[in-house]
């Protein structure tokens, strides 16, 4: 069978008010590159590599023979080449790389053959709910839905010069976790205030209104909830507005927070603000980078 070699996206989702909602795409990057064997083999590279390089717990070997055995086709044991740029356990979208990852493989190697629409599909209900997968499969910022089995996904492509800050702290936190702090109801004017949030953020995204990003992406529906068990997000989110910090809002579930920049230099200045603000705070690590534009890449090789 020929090879195949896929390049993924790390993802922000929710964004403060879009919760399981938007998403946008960042320029850190899983990449793999598969082929038939006679077993499992993986060889990886980058950020957490022993992580990825585990045969014996590893999401994208068992959602890939998951996937397989639930469309009752052969498990085509897979010699995986990994280069990886994504945090783990941060909400950084790892878990939607690797079961877009995983579908795509399963796709071709049990000869299903699909287009990249059904890939997606398959791909948000193995997650559970489309921000990610979306972001991750189409580029940009993603405004995304499920009507039954079908996604609806809308791409708008960012400023070029925007910049994220994805500030992270040294323990990562299960995506559970997170959802176990949420309540089951909300007030409605909690909900208004987040419906007007996600119309400004879109059109935020869409006009290149940076100076839009500090309100528009409050949130009322899950970050003050969320804060007990993402301790940097209450330490970030009083910086939105000042030093470059054009925007606050939790990555994903979190632990991660992230902050938009409108540019590079921006974003340099905010991440001089957010080493202050946390030098006595214990240890976090920053990294800056591009929203990814393009869609994922998904080649047959040979």
């Amino acid at each position: 069978m020929s090879r195949v070699f896929l390049r993924l996206p790390a993802t922000s989702a929710n964004l403060g008010p879009g919760f399981d909602t938007l998403a946008v795409a960042l320029q850190l990057h899983l990449e793999v590159e598969a082929e038939a064997a006679q077993g499992f083999s993986i060889e990886a590279s980058g950020r957490n590599a022993e992580i990825c390089a585990n045969v014996r717990e590893n999401l994208l070997i068992e959602s890939y023979s998951e996937f397989l055995r639930h469309y009752e086709r052969p498990v085509v044991p897979l010699r995986i080449h990994m280069r990886n740029e994504i945090p783990l356990g941060m909400g950084c979208g790892s878990s939607a790389a690797v079961r877009l990852a995983a579908v795509a493989l399963a796709s071709h190697f049990g000869g299903l053959e699909w287009d990249r629409e059904r890939i997606l599909a398959e791909a948000c209900r193995l997650e559970g709910h489309p921000d990610n997968a979306a972001a991750c499969w189409l580029g940009g910022f993603v405004a995304s839905g499920s009507e039954g089995d079908a996604v609806r996904a809308v791409s708008l492509a960012p400023p070029a010069e925007w910049r994220a800050l994805v500030v992270m702290p040294d323990q990562p936190l299960a995506t559970t976790a997170s959802r176990a702090v949420l309540p089951d109801t909300y007030p409605r004017r909690d909900a208004v205030a987040n419906l007007q949030r996600v119309s400004l953020l879109t059109a935020a995204f869409a006009s290149g209104r940076a100076e839009l990003l500090r309100f528009a992406m409050g949130d009322r529906l899950h970050q003050p909830y969320r804060a007990e068990v993402c301790p940097l997000l209450p330490k970030l989110l009083p910086l939105a507005g000042e030093d470059g910090i054009a925007g606050v809002a939790l990555s994903g579930a979190g632990p991660a927070v992230l902050l938009l920049a409108a540019s590079e230099s921006a974003a340099l200045q905010a991440r001089e603000r957010v080493r202050r603000e946390l030098e006595a705070g214990g240890a976090a690590e920053i990294l800056i980078c591009g929203l990814e534009t393009k869609p994922g890449c998904y080649k047959i090789l040979d």
